[in-house]
């Protein structure tokens, strides 16, 4: 296994934080761990840090929505490994992470050796989810409809999603960017018709029923 990574772990609780370094530091030679304690900070240390090998997320930090702050950090670096670290363990959340674009789940309660276990699965290039667990399919017609169709969007349609889920306009996410008002425009379109609504309000409600009311439920 190659050393020098880069890992980044996500939690707003320092000393899960830090039992997750604990838990990773002996992976590779020495590698560099960024912390984050929330969304925002994440989403600065994905943008700012160069090549990260993997990111460790909760789903539960500040700024963040369940499963919306997946989706919006797997739409700003859709190559980066994502592991989601989570209380909620159940099966419907584990597989609804997993076909959003995590590449594995670790429960809050695992022991050290899984964890370390899980990240050098995914760093080998597999998908880590919780042994002997029957993920089951999805039960809820809506929310498969809504899995599917966000599954379709591309990363920058992604990052607009999300960025609207902001409140953000136009000129805004165009900024943010690095794009003109037209190109966002023309994937707000785009997400519009992909997600099968009519204004972007109704696109930002798609987006909150993948949030936390969705890990809610399970």
């Amino acid at each position: 296994m190659p050393s020098g990574y880069t890992f980044v772990i996500a939690d707003d609780h320092p000393l899960f934080r830090g039992a997750l370094r604990e838990a990773i530091a002996g992976i590779g030679d020495a590698p560099c761990i960024v912390e984050a304690g929330d969304f925002e900070s994440t989403k600065t240390a994905l943008l700012g840090e160069g090549d990260i090998d993997l990111l460790l997320l909760d789903l539960a930090m500040p700024g963040a929505s369940g499963l919306s702050g997946l989706i919006s950090l797997h739409g700003i670096q859709p190559s980066l490994p994502i592991v989601v670290v989570s209380a909620h363990d159940d099966p419907v959340t584990i597989r609804r992470a997993l076909e959003l674009g995590a590449s594995g789940f670790i429960s809050k309660s695992a022991s050290m050796d899984d964890i370390r276990s899980a990240v050098r699965t995914v760093l080998d290039g597999g998908i880590a989810a919780p042994a002997e667990m029957d993920l089951g399919e999805e039960r809820d017609p809506e929310i498969s409809n809504l899995i599917r169709r966000l599954q379709t969007l591309t990363p920058q349609q992604t990052r607009v999603l999300s960025m609207l889920g902001e409140g953000l306009l136009n000129k805004q996410i165009a900024y943010e960017l690095g794009v003109s008002e037209a190109t966002v425009k023309a994937h707000v379109s785009a997400i519009l018709q992909k997600l099968s609504v009519d204004s972007r309000t109704q696109a930002v409600i798609q987006l909150a029923k993948i949030g936390t009311d969705s890990i809610a439920a399970a």
